[in-house]
């Protein structure tokens, strides 16, 4: 897939010349690049489970398992809210979002190979030092490391996956790191589930396994093929050609090829891509993908029952071990959203599915919830339903495609620079809400999904009248659609060869 710059009258123009075939290599190198996902979703799902664990809670937070004793059967939203168990998780999203810099320059000059592979080395690291913690500053600092892992992984893996992955079916493949971030989420939970009966040190091995998924990744990762865009981007042309080939499963690549190059020498000529972001011209890029949805994918609140899952149960009324189930179900309802997403984004679009998500959570928290009853079996059966509801709507809109879109919107040239901000955007709001919810639900209870509901409906609105459709465009033609777009035309103006690509595709919008 080539990249996004267009430098002369014929670049970009040529994507109908592009061929290509499904072959195993190509298979294998998706398959594999899409690791990186796991990373991220076991630790989504794995530290929220540790911290309802009473076991972990005794060890290194005594006040809140006492709390929570006393309100063992009761929907007190505030037997959870303590700083210091939100900074364990938070922490992480802190330091990945420092990170995404570095991974940015490792990504640009190294290669999506090198990131991901210096990714797995520190998610490795922090795994092995909080499964060892014996105290809040060695649970903090093993955070940190995993947090560098998945700010390089996050950054390197959707790019990765979107720069192979030929037009028609980029939507599909791009989401692999979305399923391979809800499986780990999935097998997290049931991690979790499972080791919360071996006493006292269950909580260890749970934390522990996350260095399972960083060993798959770097194995991976020393074995994958580079991108052909990053290899014509590091001046290994013929390197590039023949992967390229390789990926396509055809010799006839020189078209796409030919646009690799233009594409290449327009980012040589951006001597600082940060600051060319912020052109006028890259103002629908900036607004959209680096800032809106990455912000937007957060403010769902979906992050929110993903994260405290077990938590949110156990306030709710659940027990301990009902709550990890009930959370592992949840998991398994967003990995069949994402098969469902893979299997029609590139048929019925980005937009289409962009516009659902779920508000049922937050009314039926408003109706049932934060009177301090006990939680009736029926109720909970329900609660359970609905939040999957939810997740479902969830997993197959804002989740997979708050990574998918921005990945497809730069241009080459800032694509990296681009990808960095995407991550760092994404883990300010992940950690702000991961240190916020806990206090945000002690005092505003139910509240707190109602203003979730509140900005589904606003971000919604941001989708409808400001993103146009990008399935089955290729990057390099991409910045055509602003071109055509009633608002974003004025920033990007109109060439004649964007009336030839309306007139291609009939992507107006």
């Amino acid at each position: 897939m080539a990249g996004g710059g267009i430098v002369d009258a014929n670049s970009g123009a040529r994507a109908h010349l592009y061929e290509y075939r499904i072959t195993p290599y190509f298979i294998v190198a998706c398959i594999v690049g899409s690791l990186g996902g796991s990373l991220f979703g076991y630790d989504l799902g794995v530290s929220g489970g540790v911290t309802s664990m009473d076991d972990f809670l005794k060890e290194f937070f005594p006040g809140i398992y006492r709390r929570k004793q006393e309100h063992l059967q009761e929907t007190d939203y505030c037997k959870y809210d303590n700083q210091i168990l939100t900074l364990f998780t938070s922490s992480l999203y802190f330091a990945a979002l420092v990170s995404t810099f570095g991974a940015s320059y490792v990504t640009r000059n190294k290669g999506r190979r090198a990131s991901i592979i210096c990714g797995s080395i520190s998610f490795f690291m922090g795994a092995i030092l909080n499964a060892a913690a014996q105290n809040i500053a060695m649970l903090i600092l093993g955070r940190i490391l995993l947090g560098f892992g998945i700010g390089f992984g996050n950054q390197a893996v959707p790019l990765y996956l979107s720069e192979m992955a030929p037009a028609k079916i980029r939507g599909a493949i791009n989401q692999l790191f979305q399923l391979t971030t809800c499986l780990g989420i999935l097998i997290a939970n049931f991690v979790n589930y499972g080791v919360e009966r071996i006493h006292p040190w269950g909580w260890r091995l749970s934390l522990g396994l996350a260095a399972v998924p960083a060993i798959l990744m770097f194995v991976g990762g020393i074995f994958l093929p580079e991108t052909p865009n990053s290899l014509v981007e590091q001046g290994r042309l013929e390197e590039a050609r023949q992967i390229l080939e390789k990926v396509r499963g055809t010799p006839k690549v020189e078209a796409e090829f030919q646009d690799l190059i233009d594409a290449s020498n327009a980012a040589k000529a951006i001597k600082n891509p940060f600051r060319n972001l912020l052109k006028r011209k890259n103002r629908p890029q900036l607004v959209i993908g680096a800032l809106g949805i990455p912000a937007f994918q957060q403010l769902t609140g979906m992050n929110s029952i993903l994260f405290y899952a077990p938590v949110i149960f156990q306030s709710l009324g659940f027990g301990s071990g009902a709550s990890l189930y009930s959370s592992a179900i949840t998991s398994a309802a967003l990995v069949l959203a994402t098969l469902i997403s893979m299997a029609f984004v590139d048929k019925f679009g980005r937009r289409a599915f962009f516009l659902e998500a779920g508000v049922a959570i937050a009314i039926t928290l408003a109706l049932k919830f934060g009177q301090g009853q006990m939680l009736p079996k029926g109720i909970g059966i329900f609660l359970v339903v609905v939040i999957c509801i939810f997740v479902l709507a969830y997993g197959r809109s804002w989740g997979p495609l708050g990574w998918l879109v921005p990945s497809e919107l730069f241009p080459l040239e800032t694509r990296s620079a681009g990808q960095s901000i995407v991550v760092c955007v994404n883990m300010i709001f992940t950690a702000l809400i991961a240190q916020c919810f806990l206090a945000a639900l002690c005092h505003l209870k139910y509240g707190i999904f109602l203003l979730f509901a509140g900005l589904i409906f606003i971000m919604s609105s941001f989708i409808f009248f400001l993103l146009p459709e990008t399935k089955q465009v290729p990057i390099e033609e991409i910045h055509l659609l602003w071109q055509n777009h009633w608002f974003w035309k004025r920033y990007c103006g109109s060439e004649d060869k964007s009336e030839k690509f309306q007139a291609k595709t009939g992507n107006q919008f």
